[in-house]
């Protein structure tokens, strides 16, 4: 391995860019900011104010005037494809904020550039990296667990109608979808890592409450390679908040409860009977690390310097999107959908949509606006 310092820049100014800026000035000197870009002037000098970096007027122009290794791409999704192909052009590699695209053309688009240019792209799912999390992998790659049986991943969160006045969400040109594809995206994220790959999807999705365009809640059974079955519910109707994973396998049951991050303290063990030597192997290492940007960033850190693809590479998010584009296939069509089955020309395979979802073909039908 080689150790080198990694210059970082933010393109997008808003609330999640605090946590890449906090993530990069954690990492004890291996990376630092040298730029900040936002369309909205205000908030980038506010921001650069901050973290004492310039701002730019645009990408190109930071990409001209640093040379960037890295670029943290913390604008709304709709964007992320276009500035994410002009910064690898210019030999920078993007670490992209979720989700990284609209939808599977555009995440195959962005691996066949990032191929041609030899420059590795990261997506953020830094929940994969809290030690609850490694350690969980470790211990299933080990056996310590036995099989998988049955999982949940539920993401219960609220988010009230003024959420939705800003343009782009609810959105499926510029959001790519509802908290299939932008809330819960990060738990089942996080359970897809650790079962493995998923065979099927028959799902439902409905907007209930909210002024949208796309859902606001889903729920899907899925179906793994392994034989596991498990749950995915995702909601932003739901007042008392929460984020939950369960999985049950043959030696015990593993339980996580947070909202937005968690430590080892939201994690719960519970040994089946007859086997307590469980306890003792999840009390193993590794040592407490909070999941977080912070994590991510570090875990990148160390595949540049071991000459290796930054985690989570354009193949693993394809996993997770390509499960995203099969929960609104079940839901709007009512069968069940197969990985492998969402391929060029296929509706859902160039919009997270298909041809529309329902409830906007019965508005259009009737005159009214979906929102």
């Amino acid at each position: 391995m080689t150790s080198r310092t990694y210059t970082c820049a933010i393109v997008g100014t808003g609330a999640i860019a605090t946590a890449h800026a906090e993530a990069v000035a954690q990492s004890a000197g291996r990376a630092r900011l040298v730029g900040a870009v936002d369309v909205e002037p205000d908030r980038a000098s506010a921001f650069a104010a901050t973290w004492d970096v310039p701002t730019y007027p645009s990408l190109t122009d930071l990409l001209d005037a640093q040379r960037p290794d890295l670029v943290h791409l913390c604008t709304p999704p709709g964007s992320h494809l276009p500035l994410a192909l002009e910064c690898l052009a210019a030999g920078a590699s993007p670490v992209v904020e979720k989700p990284p695209v609209l939808s599977l053309a555009e995440l195959d688009r962005l691996r066949a550039a990032e191929a041609a240019a030899g420059v590795p792209v990261a997506t953020v799912f830094q929940h994969r990296f809290g030690s609850g999390a490694v350690r969980l992998r470790r211990l299933l790659a080990e056996g310590a667990l036995g099989r998988p049986l049955l999982a949940s991943a539920n993401t219960l969160w609220f988010r009230d109608d003024d959420y939705f006045a800003v343009p782009w969400r609810g959105s499926w040109e510029l959001e790519g979808g509802g908290p299939t594809m932008g809330h819960g995206i990060h738990q089942f994220d996080l359970l897809l890592s650790i079962l493995g790959q998923w065979t099927s999807v028959t799902a439902v999705a409905a907007r209930q409450a909210r002024p949208t365009d796309t859902e606001d809640v889903s729920a899907a059974l899925v179906r793994f390679d392994s034989g596991a079955v498990a749950t995915v519910v995702n909601s932003v109707v739901s007042p008392r908040q929460t984020s939950q994973l369960r999985f049950d396998f043959e030696r015990a049951t593993v339980d996580l409860e947070h909202l937005y991050g968690y430590s080892d303290a939201h994690w719960r063990l519970t040994a089946a009977p007859g086997t307590p030597d469980v306890l003792s192997a999840w009390a193993g290492d590794p040592p407490d690390t909070p999941s977080g940007h912070t994590a991510q960033v570090a875990a990148v850190l160390d595949a540049l310097d071991a000459g290796e693809t930054p985690p989570v590479s354009t193949a693993d998010a394809r996993v997770t999107m390509e499960f995203v584009a099969a929960v609104y296939a079940s839901a709007f069509t009512g069968r069940t959908v197969g990985r492998g089955e969402i391929t060029e020309g296929n509706p859902f395979y160039g919009s997270m949509a298909g041809d529309g979802a329902p409830w906007l073909t019965a508005t259009a039908l009737d005159g009214r606006s979906p929102r």
